[in-house]
């Protein structure tokens, strides 16, 4: 099976023990993508948002694995994803798989089959901010990041400023213009 694992965050400069074949390429599937999930840590960390987003053009690596439930764990012990929440904070597609897809997923199936891709994984965290299950506005993330202590707000600047450069979104122009947060990632 040939298994592709999209990124857009930390998993593209600090993939740790996941499974990569290689480089990370950067002409993956548009989708709207934004720094809206506020982690345990403070950060702003990016993630899939409704498809009012403005769309944003993702990486892809592929696997050495070619086996897709153990793709699936390796990405979902990656990002710390407890395993009953797996099935839904860990996205897939693959090829035969039966069922009508909207939004994010039928653009990445849609990828998927261009590419002649077997299967797609991704993480599939939802924006979460102030313990609430819903995307903040640009103002609020700014404001948000700002207010961080020290060591939290040096965390925060260099997760969004180690994003790759590609992944520019609106909070991102934001952050850069308020904060002075520009990209360190020469992707």
């Amino acid at each position: 099976m040939t298994i592709a694992c999209l990124g857009w965050g930390s998993l593209i400069w600090d993939p740790r023990d996941l499974p990569t074949r290689g480089i990370w390429f950067p002409d993956g599937p548009l989708l709207p993508i934004e720094f809206a999930r506020e982690s345990d840590d403070g950060r702003m960390t990016l993630v899939l948002v409704p498809e009012t987003a403005p769309l944003v053009r993702s990486l892809w690596t592929l696997l050495s694995v070619g086996d897709l439930g153990l793709a699936r764990e390796a990405l979902r012990r990656r990002e710390c994803v407890l395993s009953k929440n797996a099935e839904v904070q860990i996205g897939q597609w693959e090829r035969g798989q039966a069922g009508e897809r909207v939004g994010a997923a039928r653009r990445i199936e849609r990828w998927g089959v261009s590419l002649d891709l077997d299967a797609v994984i991704w993480t599939n965290l939802s924006p979460k901010f102030h313990e609430q299950d819903s995307v903040p506005s640009s103002e609020e993330v700014v404001g948000h990041l700002n207010a961080l202590a020290y060591e939290k707000r040096k965390n925060a600047e260099r997760y969004i400023r180690m994003a790759p450069r590609q992944i520019d979104t609106n909070y991102r122009r934001a952050i850069e213009r308020e904060l002075g947060w520009t990209p360190l990632s020469e992707m």
